[in-house]
Protein backbone atom coordinates (compact mmCIF):
# COMPACT_ATOMS: atom_id res chain seq x y z
CA UNK A 1 0.00 0.00 0.00
CA UNK A 2 1.29 3.08 -1.09
CA UNK A 3 0.90 5.95 2.07
CA UNK A 4 0.28 9.62 0.59
CA UNK A 5 3.73 11.77 2.04
CA UNK A 6 3.29 12.73 5.73
CA UNK A 7 3.33 16.79 6.77
CA UNK A 8 6.61 17.68 8.56
CA UNK A 9 6.13 21.03 10.64
CA UNK A 10 8.93 22.51 12.89
CA UNK A 11 8.19 24.09 16.26
CA UNK A 12 11.17 26.10 16.94
CA UNK A 13 11.22 29.22 19.50
CA UNK A 14 14.47 30.31 21.96
CA UNK A 15 13.79 28.53 25.68
CA UNK A 16 11.06 29.64 27.64
CA UNK A 17 9.50 30.94 24.86
CA UNK A 18 6.45 28.51 25.39
CA UNK A 19 6.62 25.93 23.26
CA UNK A 20 5.88 23.02 24.66
CA UNK A 21 2.58 25.02 26.51
CA UNK A 22 1.69 25.61 22.83
CA UNK A 23 2.25 21.83 22.12
CA UNK A 24 0.43 20.84 24.88
CA UNK A 25 -2.77 22.28 23.55
CA UNK A 26 -2.70 21.65 20.23
CA UNK A 27 -2.19 17.56 20.68
CA UNK A 28 -5.67 17.99 22.40
CA UNK A 29 -7.27 19.37 19.04
CA UNK A 30 -9.08 16.74 17.09
CA UNK A 31 -7.42 18.70 13.53
CA UNK A 32 -3.54 16.76 15.13
CA UNK A 33 -4.96 13.02 15.42
CA UNK A 34 -2.55 10.50 13.55
CA UNK A 35 0.54 13.00 14.50
CA UNK A 36 3.83 12.03 16.13
CA UNK A 37 5.42 14.30 17.78
CA UNK A 38 9.39 14.30 18.21
CA UNK A 39 11.28 16.16 20.63
CA UNK A 40 14.81 17.69 20.73
CA UNK A 41 15.21 19.20 23.88
CA UNK A 42 17.77 19.17 26.43
CA UNK A 43 16.41 17.69 29.99
CA UNK A 44 13.14 16.16 30.65
CA UNK A 45 10.26 15.80 27.71
CA UNK A 46 8.17 17.60 29.67
CA UNK A 47 4.78 16.99 27.80
CA UNK A 48 2.09 17.26 30.00
CA UNK A 49 1.40 14.10 32.05
CA UNK A 50 -2.11 13.76 31.38
CA UNK A 51 -1.32 13.18 28.06
CA UNK A 52 1.08 10.14 28.66
CA UNK A 53 -0.77 6.82 28.63
CA UNK A 54 2.33 4.55 28.50
CA UNK A 55 6.03 5.03 27.82
CA UNK A 56 7.84 2.30 25.55
CA UNK A 57 11.48 1.12 25.87
CA UNK A 58 12.68 2.26 22.74
CA UNK A 59 12.17 5.83 23.26
CA UNK A 60 8.50 6.27 21.77
CA UNK A 61 5.65 7.11 23.92
CA UNK A 62 2.04 6.25 23.53
CA UNK A 63 0.28 9.31 24.25
CA UNK A 64 -3.78 9.24 25.47
CA UNK A 65 -5.09 10.89 22.51
CA UNK A 66 -3.32 7.91 20.26
CA UNK A 67 -0.54 10.61 19.23
CA UNK A 68 3.19 9.86 19.71
CA UNK A 69 5.86 11.16 20.90
CA UNK A 70 9.64 10.06 20.25
CA UNK A 71 12.82 11.63 22.13
CA UNK A 72 15.54 12.16 20.17
CA UNK A 73 18.58 10.75 21.83
CA UNK A 74 20.72 10.39 18.80
CA UNK A 75 20.56 11.74 15.53
CA UNK A 76 16.89 13.33 13.99
CA UNK A 77 17.36 11.28 10.50
CA UNK A 78 17.17 7.82 12.32
CA UNK A 79 14.02 8.84 14.27
CA UNK A 80 12.47 10.11 11.36
CA UNK A 81 13.48 7.17 9.31
CA UNK A 82 12.18 4.66 12.02
CA UNK A 83 8.64 6.41 12.47
CA UNK A 84 8.64 5.85 8.37
CA UNK A 85 9.76 2.39 8.72
CA UNK A 86 7.42 1.57 11.63
CA UNK A 87 4.22 2.65 9.14
CA UNK A 88 5.07 1.02 6.52
CA UNK A 89 5.76 -2.54 8.46
CA UNK A 90 2.47 -1.79 9.92
CA UNK A 91 3.74 -1.37 13.53
CA UNK A 92 2.31 1.76 14.02
CA UNK A 93 -1.28 3.83 12.72
CA UNK A 94 -0.65 5.36 9.43
CA UNK A 95 0.56 9.23 10.14
CA UNK A 96 -0.56 11.68 8.96
CA UNK A 97 1.86 14.53 10.52
CA UNK A 98 5.05 14.98 12.17
CA UNK A 99 5.80 18.08 14.78
CA UNK A 100 9.11 18.22 15.73
CA UNK A 101 9.70 20.44 18.33
CA UNK A 102 13.48 22.00 18.25
CA UNK A 103 15.80 22.48 21.22
CA UNK A 104 15.02 26.28 22.06
CA UNK A 105 18.83 26.50 21.50
CA UNK A 106 18.77 25.15 17.70
CA UNK A 107 19.31 26.63 14.34
CA UNK A 108 15.88 25.66 12.52
CA UNK A 109 18.07 24.89 9.31
CA UNK A 110 19.95 22.08 10.12
CA UNK A 111 16.45 20.59 10.75
CA UNK A 112 15.31 21.39 7.35
CA UNK A 113 18.02 20.35 5.87
CA UNK A 114 17.43 16.67 7.75
CA UNK A 115 14.09 16.92 6.56
CA UNK A 116 14.87 18.02 2.66
CA UNK A 117 17.68 16.42 1.94
CA UNK A 118 17.87 12.45 2.79
CA UNK A 119 16.79 10.81 -0.20
CA UNK A 120 14.82 7.89 1.38
CA UNK A 121 12.81 10.00 3.81
CA UNK A 122 12.31 12.95 0.79
CA UNK A 123 10.10 10.76 -0.79
CA UNK A 124 7.77 9.63 2.24
CA UNK A 125 7.98 12.99 4.12
CA UNK A 126 6.94 16.42 2.85
CA UNK A 127 7.86 19.46 4.77
CA UNK A 128 4.36 21.78 5.56
CA UNK A 129 6.16 24.20 7.33
CA UNK A 130 8.08 26.24 10.35
CA UNK A 131 6.34 27.72 13.05
CA UNK A 132 8.35 30.01 15.80
CA UNK A 133 6.92 30.67 18.63
CA UNK A 134 7.97 33.95 20.39
CA UNK A 135 7.71 35.11 23.90
CA UNK A 136 5.78 38.60 23.60
CA UNK A 137 7.33 40.12 26.96
CA UNK A 138 11.17 39.06 26.58
CA UNK A 139 11.30 38.59 22.83
CA UNK A 140 13.08 41.85 22.24
CA UNK A 141 15.87 41.17 24.46
CA UNK A 142 16.02 37.53 22.90
CA UNK A 143 16.21 39.22 19.65
CA UNK A 144 18.93 41.58 21.12
CA UNK A 145 21.34 38.64 22.40
CA UNK A 146 20.91 35.30 20.30
CA UNK A 147 21.36 35.26 16.29
CA UNK A 148 19.54 31.44 16.58
CA UNK A 149 16.45 33.42 17.97
CA UNK A 150 16.87 35.71 14.52
CA UNK A 151 17.08 33.16 12.73
CA UNK A 152 14.47 31.09 14.23
CA UNK A 153 12.09 33.98 13.53
CA UNK A 154 13.48 34.89 10.30
CA UNK A 155 12.56 30.98 8.42
CA UNK A 156 9.30 30.74 9.87
CA UNK A 157 5.94 30.62 8.44
CA UNK A 158 4.18 31.18 11.25
CA UNK A 159 5.05 33.18 14.09
CA UNK A 160 3.39 32.63 17.21
CA UNK A 161 2.92 35.26 20.10
CA UNK A 162 3.21 33.70 23.39
CA UNK A 163 2.34 35.55 26.62
CA UNK A 164 1.14 38.47 24.40
CA UNK A 165 -1.69 39.32 27.15
CA UNK A 166 1.71 40.09 29.79
CA UNK A 167 3.51 42.39 27.60
CA UNK A 168 2.62 46.09 27.77
CA UNK A 169 0.81 47.79 24.48
CA UNK A 170 4.19 49.57 23.76
CA UNK A 171 6.06 46.43 24.25
CA UNK A 172 4.08 43.94 21.81
CA UNK A 173 3.84 46.78 19.00
CA UNK A 174 7.63 47.17 19.11
CA UNK A 175 7.99 43.51 18.89
CA UNK A 176 5.49 43.47 16.22
CA UNK A 177 7.10 45.84 14.04
CA UNK A 178 10.58 43.94 14.12
CA UNK A 179 9.15 40.22 13.32
CA UNK A 180 7.35 42.39 10.49
CA UNK A 181 10.99 43.61 9.48
CA UNK A 182 12.76 40.65 9.84
CA UNK A 183 10.15 38.28 8.51
CA UNK A 184 7.33 40.05 6.15
CA UNK A 185 6.29 36.88 4.33
CA UNK A 186 5.43 35.42 7.70
CA UNK A 187 1.93 34.95 9.70
CA UNK A 188 2.12 36.39 13.41
CA UNK A 189 -0.87 34.65 15.37
CA UNK A 190 -1.52 34.75 19.44
CA UNK A 191 -0.81 31.62 20.99
CA UNK A 192 -3.99 31.90 23.32
CA UNK A 193 -6.42 31.44 20.58
CA UNK A 194 -4.49 30.44 17.68
CA UNK A 195 -6.47 26.84 16.47
CA UNK A 196 -4.41 24.13 15.58
CA UNK A 197 -5.75 24.24 11.76
CA UNK A 198 -3.60 27.68 11.79
CA UNK A 199 -0.70 26.94 12.97
CA UNK A 200 -0.13 23.81 10.75
CA UNK A 201 -0.79 23.68 6.73
CA UNK A 202 1.48 26.00 5.93
CA UNK A 203 2.54 24.38 2.68
CA UNK A 204 1.53 25.78 -0.82
CA UNK A 205 -0.77 22.44 -1.86
CA UNK A 206 -3.18 20.85 0.43
CA UNK A 207 -3.62 17.38 -0.81
CA UNK A 208 -6.76 16.80 1.39
CA UNK A 209 -8.61 19.44 0.30
CA UNK A 210 -6.88 19.79 -3.28
CA UNK A 211 -6.45 23.30 -2.96
CA UNK A 212 -3.13 25.65 -3.07
CA UNK A 213 -2.41 29.13 -2.03
CA UNK A 214 0.42 30.52 -3.51
CA UNK A 215 -0.08 34.16 -2.00
CA UNK A 216 -0.01 32.96 1.37
CA UNK A 217 2.75 30.41 1.25
CA UNK A 218 5.31 33.00 -0.44
CA UNK A 219 4.24 35.74 2.13
CA UNK A 220 3.24 39.17 1.08
CA UNK A 221 6.95 40.39 0.36
CA UNK A 222 6.19 38.67 -3.01
CA UNK A 223 3.33 40.78 -3.91
CA UNK A 224 5.02 43.60 -3.24
CA UNK A 225 6.91 45.59 -5.73
CA UNK A 226 8.90 47.82 -3.24
CA UNK A 227 12.51 46.39 -1.86
CA UNK A 228 12.41 45.83 1.94
CA UNK A 229 15.15 47.05 3.32
CA UNK A 230 14.44 46.24 7.29
CA UNK A 231 15.12 48.61 10.37
CA UNK A 232 14.85 51.53 8.00
CA UNK A 233 11.32 52.32 8.60
CA UNK A 234 11.80 52.00 12.51
CA UNK A 235 14.76 52.87 13.35
CA UNK A 236 14.61 54.00 16.74
CA UNK A 237 13.06 51.06 17.56
CA UNK A 238 16.12 48.89 17.20
CA UNK A 239 19.14 50.54 15.95
CA UNK A 240 21.71 48.18 17.55
CA UNK A 241 20.40 45.17 16.29
CA UNK A 242 23.23 43.68 13.98
CA UNK A 243 21.99 40.13 13.73
CA UNK A 244 18.64 41.20 12.27
CA UNK A 245 21.16 43.64 9.92
CA UNK A 246 22.17 40.41 8.20
CA UNK A 247 19.55 38.56 7.38
CA UNK A 248 17.14 40.25 4.20
CA UNK A 249 14.25 38.66 2.96
CA UNK A 250 14.33 39.56 -1.02
CA UNK A 251 11.64 38.96 -3.44
CA UNK A 252 12.70 38.38 -7.30
CA UNK A 253 9.54 38.09 -9.59
CA UNK A 254 9.35 37.16 -13.32
CA UNK A 255 6.39 38.60 -15.58
CA UNK A 256 6.97 35.88 -18.24
CA UNK A 257 7.25 31.89 -18.35
CA UNK A 258 10.79 30.66 -18.78
CA UNK A 259 12.66 27.77 -19.06
CA UNK A 260 13.42 24.88 -16.39
CA UNK A 261 16.59 24.83 -18.05
CA UNK A 262 16.81 28.49 -16.95
CA UNK A 263 15.56 28.11 -13.54
CA UNK A 264 17.49 24.99 -12.72
CA UNK A 265 20.94 27.58 -13.79
CA UNK A 266 19.99 29.84 -11.95
CA UNK A 267 19.30 27.82 -8.54
CA UNK A 268 22.57 25.98 -9.32
CA UNK A 269 24.69 28.72 -9.41
CA UNK A 270 23.32 30.45 -6.45
CA UNK A 271 23.36 27.21 -4.44
CA UNK A 272 26.87 26.49 -5.26
CA UNK A 273 28.22 29.89 -4.54
CA UNK A 274 26.45 31.21 -1.97
CA UNK A 275 24.63 28.10 -0.38
CA UNK A 276 25.47 28.76 3.28
CA UNK A 277 24.01 31.98 3.21
CA UNK A 278 21.36 30.77 2.41
CA UNK A 279 18.53 30.47 5.05
CA UNK A 280 15.16 29.21 2.97
CA UNK A 281 14.11 29.96 -0.83
CA UNK A 282 10.35 29.23 -1.48
CA UNK A 283 8.98 30.37 -5.08
CA UNK A 284 6.16 28.91 -7.85
CA UNK A 285 7.37 29.13 -11.63
CA UNK A 286 5.44 29.55 -14.94
CA UNK A 287 7.57 27.08 -17.01
CA UNK A 288 7.77 27.72 -20.93
CA UNK A 289 7.60 24.17 -21.30
CA UNK A 290 4.55 23.75 -19.38
CA UNK A 291 3.01 27.32 -17.96
CA UNK A 292 -0.72 25.74 -17.00
CA UNK A 293 1.01 23.78 -14.28
CA UNK A 294 2.66 25.94 -11.40
CA UNK A 295 6.38 24.70 -10.64
CA UNK A 296 7.16 24.68 -7.06
CA UNK A 297 10.76 25.24 -5.49
CA UNK A 298 11.84 25.04 -1.93
CA UNK A 299 15.75 25.32 -0.50
CA UNK A 300 17.52 25.50 1.95
CA UNK A 301 20.91 26.54 1.92
CA UNK A 302 22.82 24.12 -0.95
CA UNK A 303 19.38 21.72 -0.73
CA UNK A 304 17.16 21.95 -2.94
CA UNK A 305 13.60 19.61 -2.31
CA UNK A 306 12.60 17.74 -5.36
CA UNK A 307 10.31 20.30 -7.74
CA UNK A 308 6.73 19.75 -7.80
CA UNK A 309 4.00 20.64 -9.81
CA UNK A 310 0.58 22.12 -9.02
CA UNK A 311 -2.49 21.13 -10.92
CA UNK A 312 -3.04 24.57 -11.86
CA UNK A 313 -2.43 28.37 -11.14
CA UNK A 314 -4.89 28.41 -7.69
CA UNK A 315 -5.63 32.68 -8.16
CA UNK A 316 -4.25 34.08 -10.95
CA UNK A 317 -0.84 34.56 -9.82
CA UNK A 318 0.99 34.15 -12.69
CA UNK A 319 4.75 34.46 -13.43
CA UNK A 320 7.77 33.70 -11.95
CA UNK A 321 7.91 34.37 -8.05
CA UNK A 322 11.00 33.51 -5.39
CA UNK A 323 11.02 34.04 -2.18
CA UNK A 324 14.54 34.13 -0.67
CA UNK A 325 16.05 34.52 2.98
CA UNK A 326 19.26 35.14 3.34
CA UNK A 327 22.04 36.25 5.61
CA UNK A 328 25.05 38.51 4.58
CA UNK A 329 24.24 38.30 0.97
CA UNK A 330 23.52 41.54 -0.40
CA UNK A 331 20.22 42.23 -2.10
CA UNK A 332 21.34 44.18 -5.13
CA UNK A 333 23.75 41.30 -6.03
CA UNK A 334 20.12 38.61 -5.84
CA UNK A 335 18.15 40.56 -8.24
CA UNK A 336 21.74 41.48 -10.83
CA UNK A 337 21.82 37.48 -10.86
CA UNK A 338 18.25 36.77 -11.44
CA UNK A 339 17.98 39.83 -13.56
CA UNK A 340 21.14 38.22 -16.06
CA UNK A 341 19.42 34.76 -16.30
CA UNK A 342 15.87 36.17 -16.78
CA UNK A 343 17.21 38.41 -19.91
CA UNK A 344 16.53 41.55 -18.06
CA UNK A 345 18.54 44.09 -19.61
CA UNK A 346 20.61 46.03 -16.07
CA UNK A 347 22.77 48.86 -16.83
CA UNK A 348 27.04 47.47 -15.87
CA UNK A 349 25.77 43.64 -15.91
CA UNK A 350 26.58 40.51 -17.67
CA UNK A 351 24.26 38.24 -19.40
CA UNK A 352 23.60 34.81 -18.16
CA UNK A 353 26.01 32.96 -20.06
CA UNK A 354 28.48 35.49 -18.78
CA UNK A 355 27.53 34.60 -15.70
CA UNK A 356 27.53 31.00 -16.29
CA UNK A 357 31.47 31.46 -17.18
CA UNK A 358 32.61 33.52 -14.38
CA UNK A 359 30.25 34.04 -10.98
CA UNK A 360 32.60 36.98 -10.82
CA UNK A 361 31.00 38.87 -13.37
CA UNK A 362 28.23 40.35 -10.97
CA UNK A 363 28.95 42.88 -8.51
CA UNK A 364 28.51 42.26 -4.78
CA UNK A 365 29.66 38.27 -5.29
CA UNK A 366 31.42 36.65 -2.38
CA UNK A 367 32.75 33.31 -2.64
Amino acid sequence: MQHPPIAVSILTGFLGAGKTTLLNRLLKDPALENTAVIINEYGEVSIDHMLVEQAASDGVIQLADGCLCCTVRGELVDTLADLVDRMHTGRIAPLKRIVVETTGLADPVPVLQAVMGHPALVQALRLDGVVCVVDAVNGLSTLDAHEEAVRQAAVADRIVLAKADLAEEQQLAALSRRLASLNPGATVLDAADAPATALVDCGVYNPETKTADVRRWLGAAAHEHHHHHHDDDHAHDHHNHGHDNRIRTVSLTHERPVSWSTIESFLDLLRSTQGEKLLRMKGVVELAEDPERPLVIHGVQKLLHPPARLPGWPDGARGTRIVIIAQDLPEDYLRRLFSAFMGEPVLDTPDRAAVEHNPLAIAGFKG
